[in-house]
């Protein structure tokens, strides 16, 4: 089978955090909180994993005295979410009749 299946894609606030950083260049920490309706923890800890993974790097600056986080995906993590579809894709394909 082609494609790879990758742990880190398991769970789905990983999953959707990946499929919004193909599509946009980067996204800030407040825009995905609102957007996968998670809290600061558990987005904090899912980013936490794919940033250990490499698959996204952090940029921490201020936005006046406020801090502003936003997040991109690497080259590294858009081959490995492109490979884990692949590797979805191909197994829905298997198991048609």
């Amino acid at each position: 089978m082609k494609g790879n299946y990758d742990k880190a894609f398991e769970n789905v606030v990983r999953l959707r955090v990946m499929s919004i950083l193909m599509v946009n260049e980067d996204y800030d920490f407040n825009s995905f909180k609102e957007l996968l309706e998670v809290t600061d923890g558990n987005l904090a800890s899912h980013l936490k994993n794919l940033e250990k993974q490499e698959y996204i790097t952090v940029n921490k600056s201020f936005v006046g005295r406020k801090p502003f986080t936003t997040y991109s995906a690497t080259s590294q993590g858009k081959k490995a979410f492109e490979a884990h579809l692949e590797f979805l894709e191909n197994l829905i394909k298997e198991n048609k009749n």
